[in-house]
């Protein structure tokens, strides 16, 4: 028993196996940027959180503090130790602290 396939319907349907592959990997390709994109604006988002709540946690004692002006040394300190926070955090917040190893496209990791 002889089997006859046409050339063309063979071509036709290893094209479409390709193409198929094709999209396949492009997909996936495109899911992983999207996931790096992801952490990215997670990481933004994460650190001007802790910002802000830092900064609501020493407005509010030095708001109590200052409410209270009983103790100038209480005062004074409580006024200037948050300035050695905020500029911690500025620091921090300016400064490249993690180094994203480029991704690669061919061979995974080594």
């Amino acid at each position: 028993m002889t089997v006859n396939v046409p050339m063309l319907p063979l071509l036709a349907g290893f094209g479409v196996l390709l193409a198929l592959a094709l999209m396949w990997r492009a997909g996936r390709r495109r899911a992983k940027a999207a996931a790096e994109a992801a952490r990215t604006g997670v990481r933004l988002v994460s650190l001007a959180g802790r910002v802000l709540l830092g900064g609501a946690v020493m407005l509010g004692v030095q708001w109590l503090v200052v409410t209270h002006p009983d103790n100038t040394t209480l005062l004074v300190g409580v006024l200037a130790v948050p300035d050695l926070f905020a500029a911690y955090v500025l620091t921090k917040a300016l400064t490249v602290s993690a180094i994203d190893a480029p991704v690669r496209r061919r061979g995974g990791q080594r």
